[in-house]
């Protein structure tokens, strides 16, 4: 609702701990640009099943954004094959240096640092993510 954009769903069902199988799409994503929001992306399994979907579906380009980059085992050529554009993560595991042009990291060191010093000084920490 903030950015003022739509929203479709992807109903996945786990086949094994490591492997995902993508369901349905719920939403329109035909002609349009996707950003799918995840938590980590670990071997890419899921993350590279859910474009498939997407553009199967008739998605245009297909961004991702995750908050844990892990990258186990073939995760950053499974994301170099895939028809996804561009991976946005943050630094937050340590080491974490993108082996794929795809791939961008972030730092959350300001964040973190203001974090701290906003709950040192008692005031809202949630003042930094209003947007304006």
């Amino acid at each position: 609702k903030r950015m003022k954009l739509g929203l479709a769903i992807i109903d996945k069902r786990r086949i094994s701990p490591d492997e995902a199988a993508v369901m349905n799409i719920i939403g329109n994503v035909k002609n349009k640009n996707i950003i799918i929001v995840d938590d980590m992306i670990d071997t890419a399994g899921t993350l590279v099943k859910a474009a498939e979907a997407l553009k199967k579906s008739g998605a245009a380009d297909i961004y991702a954004t995750a908050a844990h980059g892990i990258f186990a085992g073939s995760a950053y050529e499974k994301i170099e094959k895939s028809s996804v554009k561009e991976v946005v993560v943050t630094n937050s595991i340590s080491g974490n240096k993108s082996q794929s042009k795809k791939i961008k990291v972030l730092s959350v060191g300001k964040l973190l640092a203001d974090a701290i010093l906003r709950i040192h000084d008692e005031k809202s920490v949630s003042e930094l993510f209003e947007l304006s």
